[in-house]
């Protein structure tokens, strides 16, 4: 009760910290003025921050002064090039910027957890980490964050993080052992031909018509030459030729995604599609240039974290409100962390139909459920943090 009681006390300023934080969205390694908030919250909480990881990264340490494990808290800060249309009073005062996917509450919970746990470090040994990440919706905060030591001094141990997720019922908490998020891979193509009049097709190279091929071709990859026991898919999302209505373009742009539970799959994306788009414009006569970004892994929970927090999840909402989330082809960088030590990604369950689903101008959610993160972070550290002996004490 300790613990609850704690946290109960903090929903007046976890709802608020949570409103300041969506009033202020900031596109991925240009949250200047959120990276300054957490840090400013952090140093009042008396804990040892660290500002400007990888760009925008903040990392603030709570440190017992006893020996034990380290646990790493991630919170995601960015928020998306969205226009805002929900009408709260508290929208977005950055035009075309909205936090539409939760990282505002995330980065709350986060931040609030620090609280309760700065005042309940007694019950704990070792250190928890709370890292305060950039750019999660692209390009990526995670990896240079780790490249840049987050992972270090002291080691971290175990990972945690949390989504807030509207496909799962309000009030319940989501937990999938192994695979719950896809592998992501980006594509840029640049076609090449002979443009011309379009009365005169036979005088040039048609870049557009390749395209069309060309998005034809990367469809009917997923359809043969993938498992179809293994989900996949490509999307083309862009796709820009031509300037009139009586010229056959000389260039054509494409760009899109391709997306992947298994990992293997993801590593060879890059020369299973450059081998379709090189034969396609090869039999039209075309030139092409490619690039990609490898993007994010799938995002893998460790099978017995997974328990440990299904176990930590049934005290916070009941047993019958732990469920098992669908997976998805999104993508998340939490996958990285993941790929280092053993941990767990969970679902905050937001499902309410009051609200606009995760990526929608009018996204929201009741922030009662923000209460229930905090909680199961308080709990999940208690349980692998343990409690110190009576000689330390």
């Amino acid at each position: 009760m300790q613990v609850k009681d704690k946290i109960a006390s903090c929903k007046e300023r976890l709802i608020a910290v949570r409103r300041e934080l969506h009033g202020i969205p900031e596109l991925g390694f240009r949250e200047a003025k959120t990276s300054a908030y957490v840090a400013d919250y952090l140093e009042r909480e008396g804990l040892a921050v660290v500002t400007g990881v990888a760009r925008t990264g903040v990392v603030g340490l709570l440190d017992t002064g006893r020996p034990g494990p380290t646990l790493l808290v991630r919170a995601d800060m960015d928020a998306l090039p969205i226009t805002e249309e929900t009408g709260l009073p508290f929208a977005s005062r950055h035009p075309g910027v909205m936090h539409a996917c939760g990282h505002d509450g995330h980065t709350a919970m986060a931040l609030v957890t620090a609280t309760v746990m700065n005042a309940l470090k007694d019950r704990i040994n070792g250190a928890i980490k709370f890292v305060f990440q950039p750019a999660e919706e692209g390009p990526g905060g995670a990896k240079p964050m780790i490249e840049a030591g987050v992972m270090d001094h002291p080691q971290v141990d175990y990972a945690l993080g949390c989504h807030i997720w509207p496909t799962i019922p309000e009030g319940t908490i989501g937990i999938r052992a192994g695979v719950l998020m896809a592998a992501m891979f980006r594509f840029d193509i640049t076609i090449t031909g002979k443009g011309g009049h379009g009365a005169m097709p036979h005088l040039c190279v048609d870049a557009l018509e390749t395209g069309c091929q060309v998005v034809g071709a990367l469809q009917r990859i997923v359809s043969r030459r993938m498992d179809p026991l293994s989900p996949s898919v490509i999307t083309v999302g862009k796709f820009e030729a031509g300037t009139a209505f009586n010229v056959i373009p000389e260039t054509a742009a494409l760009c899109g995604t391709a997306r992947t539970f298994d990992k293997t799959t993801w590593e060879r994306w890059p020369e299973i599609i450059e081998m379709v788009v090189k034969g396609v414009c090869n039999s039209m006569g075309a030139g092409y240039e490619m690039s990609y970004e490898q993007g994010y892994p799938p995002t893998v929970n460790d099978p017995d974290m997974a328990d440990r927090m299904k176990r930590i999840a049934g005290q916070v909402v009941g047993d019958e409100r732990v469920v098992v989330p669908e997976k998805t082809l999104g993508g998340e960088d939490m996958a990285f962390f993941l790929e280092r030590v053993p941990g767990c990604f969970f679902c905050l369950g937001a499902g309410n139909d009051a609200y606009a689903g995760i990526h929608n101008p009018r996204f929201g959610f009741n922030e009662d459920i923000l209460l229930t993160g905090v909680e199961t972070y308080c709990r999940a550290a208690v349980d692998l943090l343990g409690k110190p002996s009576t000689a330390a004490s």
